[in-house]
């Protein structure tokens, strides 16, 4: 069950990171705009936010990543805790996400269905 809960904490860093890297660099590309509710006239105005927001996406997939490796290693412990804690708080702000837009369903479960699923795995 390691290796599983191992992979779909990669999984989800990457994910994490992809999403991070398209809020910070690439909010100016019109393809993302309906992804992130952005209307073209205002993408000037969001994206300082989208910049730091981006980032903060690619930490939390780095600390995924980093408690799936740390996992399978000696300290398995340690990474279930970091691995459980960045999954627990993706669920949470994915319900947050829900909850202030419900546009924004779509991203909302897409935030929170993974994370969801390791949170279980890890628990039983």
């Amino acid at each position: 069950m390691t290796g599983l809960i191992q992979v779909l904490g990669v999984v989800f860093g990457v994910l994490l990171i992809s999403v991070g890297v398209m809020e910070s660099f690439f909010i100016r590309d019109q393809r993302l705009h309906r992804l992130f509710l952005v209307k073209p006239d205002d993408v000037e105005t969001v994206r300082l936010w989208t910049f730091n927001l981006g980032f903060y996406n690619v930490i939390w997939g780095i600390g995924a990543i980093a408690g799936a490796i740390v996992l399978g290693g000696a300290d398995a412990a340690a990474g279930e805790a970091l691995l459980m804690f960045t999954c627990a708080a993706h669920v949470a702000l994915g319900l947050i996400l829900f909850l202030s837009e419900r546009r924004l369903w779509g991203n909302a479960i897409a935030e929170a269905a993974l994370p969801l699923v390791i949170t279980v795995l890890l628990l039983v």
